[in-house]
């Protein structure tokens, strides 16, 4: 499937105020950053999925979102936190901003990963 360029610059366009949006390609869709913080994933579906971790957990659970899930290669089933973003994100740009931002702020809470160095 396409990555849906136009979920893209929606998602951009609504947080011009706050920083610049950029994405990297992954598995057919991108992962979304914020002035380099990741914060969401638009899916090779057109899905958009915003980080999340045990603060923002509450709201979307509020808000019916749906954890992000995928099959591994051993069949098992494994979640992200990633929740998917409300129907409403997809045509009210005030609403989008609002939800990006707590996947913003999670992001910025997140542990950062860093490699081991060889010795």
């Amino acid at each position: 499937m396409a990555l849906d360029r136009g979920l893209i610059d929606w998602v951009a366009e609504a947080l011009a105020a706050d920083g610049s949006v950029t994405h990297r390609r992954m598995m057919g869709g991108a992962t979304l950053y914020l002035d380099g913080i990741i914060f969401a994933i638009v899916g090779g579906d057109g899905s958009l999925w915003f980080k999340s971790d045990a603060e923002s957990d509450a709201a979307y659970d509020a808000a019916d979102c749906a954890r992000f899930t995928h099959e591994r290669g051993d069949g098992t089933v494994a979640s992200m936190n990633y929740r998917r973003a409300p129907e409403d994100c997809y045509d009210d740009g005030e609403a989008l901003r609002n939800w990006a931002l707590l996947g913003v702020a999670a992001g910025r809470r997140a542990r950062v990963k860093r490699k081991k160095k060889n010795v």
